[in-house]
C-alpha cells in the first residue's frame, strides 16, 4: 500500500520541524492514540486504536525517526501489531518554505497483515489517508494555537492547547470523505450525472403516462355516466 501526499501550514519552518518530532504533539493530533512515549532517542513506543471497516482493536508497536536532516527531512519507520493484524511500513518526510508558509511533502510504502488485510486494499488506502489527514489537521491546530501566543509569554498547553484528537466517530466521517472524494473522478461525475439526468427523464416520462392514462380512465367515467342518464 502507498500513500503520498503534502500539505501547507501557515508557519515557518523551524516551528513546525521540533513539534514533527514532540511526542506529546503527536499522542494528541493521532486519531486513537492512547499512549505515545520515548524510548531511545529518535523512537516511540504507543497504543494505537482503530476501526477500519468490521476489523476493530488495539495496535502496540514502534514509531522510529532515521536520517535527519535538520530542518528539512527524515525517515519514519511505523512496526505495529495487535489482535487486528499488523503494520509495517515506511516513509519520507520533507518540509520546504515557501513565502512564510511550509510545505509538508510525504510518501511512503506500508505492509498489512492478519484480519486488518481482509477488508480490502481500496478501504485500506482510505483509512490511511483519513489518519494521515486529521493527523496533519490536528498538527496545524497545534501550531496556530503556539503561535497565537504574544511574544515573551510561553506556551502552555493547559491552558491554550487545541482540542484532543479525532473521536472514532470523528475519524470514520474521515474515512467517509475520502471514499466519496475518491470516488467523484472528473469520469464518475459525468457518468453519475448521466444517470441522474436518465433517472429525470424516466420519471417525467412515467408522470406523462400515467397522467394520459388517469385522464383516459376520467373520460370514459364521464361517458358511461352520461349514458346512464
Amino acid at each position: 500500500m502507498k500513500v503520498e501526499g503534502s500539505y501547507t501550514f501557515a508557519a515557518p519552518q523551524e516551528i513546525i520541524w521540533p513539534m514533527l518530532q514532540d511526542p506529546d504533539v503527536l499522542a494528541n493530533i493521532m486519531p486513537g492514540c492512547e499512549a505515545l512515549e520515548v524510548v531511545n532517542e529518535n523512537e516511540f513506543k504507543g497504543i494505537l486504536k482503530i476501526k477500519v471497516g468490521p476489523v476493530q482493536g488495539k495496535f502496540n508497536g514502534t514509531v522510529q525517526l532515521t536520517d535527519l536532516a535538520a530542518p528539512e527531512s527524515f525517515t519514519i519507520l511505523v512496526n505495529g501489531r495487535g489482535a487486528p493484524g499488523f503494520v509495517k511500513g515506511a516513509g519520507d518526510l520533507h518540509l520546504a518554505e515557501e513565502n512564510g508558509s511550509t510545505i509538508l511533502t510525504y510518501e511512503g510504502d506500508a505492509q498489512v497483515g492478519g484480519r486488518l488485510a481482509s477488508v480490502g486494499q481500496r478501504l485500506l488506502e482510505t483509512s490511511a489517508k483519513a489518519i494521515i489527514r486529521q493527523s496533519l489537521e490536528g498538527l496545524d491546530q497545534q501550531i496556530q494555537a503556539r503561535m497565537g501566543v504574544p511574544e515573551g509569554e510561553e506556551y502552555a498547553p493547559e491552558t491554550v492547547g487545541p482540542p484532543p484528537p479525532p473521536s472514532q466517530m470523528a475519524f470514520a466521517k474521515g474515512v467517509a470523505q475520502n471514499m466519496w472524494e475518491d470516488y467523484m473522478t472528473e469520469e464518475n461525475r459525468s457518468l453519475l450525472l448521466n444517470r441522474l439526468l436518465l433517472a429525470a427523464g424516466a420519471v417525467i416520462a412515467l408522470s406523462i403516462i400515467v397522467n394520459w392514462f388517469a385522464n383516459k380512465v376520467a373520460d370514459k367515467v364521464v361517458r358511461q355516466l352520461e349514458d346512464r342518464r
